[in-house]
């Protein structure tokens, strides 16, 4: 009995450490590019042991402060999902978590889905909350205690892509919301498993299909092939790939050479298996479990993480 309290007050504990403690609105005074008369409850369901999201229509970023706070960088977290779901637990919450306990307020990103049914102009209002939530985090960087020049983006397989996006396309700023004294520019990005290019050969077609439907003309999948839209402003870049992944790891291959060849500081793992949507799991995968120690170095060697 003993040994079971104990048990009950380490788990609570624990718990308080790592909790999620804040919610943010995007857009608290009403949400861009809703369709009139919309009122379709936000969908959640757990199956496989993964959360998955959908008709998302408020927007939010969910704050995740460490117990004790070692730096002052942070993480804004894309769950992936091909932009039809989010699977916002072992991409978003449990990504938020593992930063916390090496010390790092996290952010996770609860963001739109490019749904006809829900937005007017969808594609755009991925990127539009991933700049929004940038823009937040910035402007309320003293309270959270970190640094405006040390705001990181991540992203998983299709949050990759949004992730990517968001870190070659910052130089505008979609659509309603804008506030041109506040850089959008990620200043680091962590891309594991992503989408990048929107070309035929290498594409992940769900994703792209979800987000520019199908037999998009050649400018606009020119224009979400992020390995194309790289320049020197970039910010740097860790990347995480797997050879038998289906989200081809030349998407990995092609924003790591761009990166390379407009000096961008970037590395990049590719390991030999270990398939797609892992997060964190360890399920025998092999060397691709220990991914997150690599980007653990690769924080640490730019004095992001202590």
């Amino acid at each position: 009995m003993k040994n079971f309290l104990f048990t009950l007050f380490l788990m609570a504990i624990l718990a308080n450490t790592f909790a999620q403690n804040e919610t943010i609105l995007l857009f608290p005074e009403g949400t861009p590019g809703l369709k009139t008369g919309v009122n379709i409850p936000e969908d959640s369901k757990t199956t496989d042991g993964i959360t998955r999201v959908k008709d998302v229509t408020q927007p939010a970023l969910y704050v995740y402060v460490p117990k004790k706070k070692t730096s002052d960088a942070t993480v804004i977290i894309c769950p992936g999902g091909g932009y039809g779901i989010l699977a916002i637990d072992h991409e978003g919450y449990d990504i938020a978590k593992w930063f916390n306990e090496r010390g790092m307020t996290a952010f996770v990103l609860k963001y739109r889905l490019p749904q006809d049914n829900l937005f007017e102009n969808k594609e755009i209002r991925p990127l539009q909350d991933a700049q929004q939530a940038i823009r937040i985090v910035r402007k309320n960087a003293i309270k959270y205690g970190i640094s405006p020049d040390k705001i990181g983006i991540m992203g998983f397989s299709a949050g990759g892509h949004l992730a990517s996006t968001a870190s070659t396309h910052f130089t505008t700023q979609v659509d309603e919301i804008t506030e041109a004294n506040v850089s959008v520019r990620p200043d680091f990005s962590l891309l594991i498993y992503p989408v990048i290019t929107f070309s035929d050969k290498f594409t992940h077609f769900g994703s792209r299909d979800n987000l520019i439907g199908k037999n998009p003309p050649v400018e606009k999948m020119e224009w979400y092939s992020n390995d194309k839209q790289v320049t020197k402003d970039t910010p740097p870049t860790f990347l995480v790939s797997t050879t038998d992944d289906m989200v081809q790891p030349e998407n990995s291959i092609g924003y790591f050479l761009a990166c390379k060849k407009n000096k961008v500081p970037v590395e990049m793992h590719i390991y030999e298996k270990g398939g797609h949507g892992y997060g964190l799991k360890k399920k025998g995968r092999g060397p691709v479990e220990t991914w997150s120690a690599r980007m653990e170095d690769w924080l640490r060697d730019r004095k992001l993480m202590k």
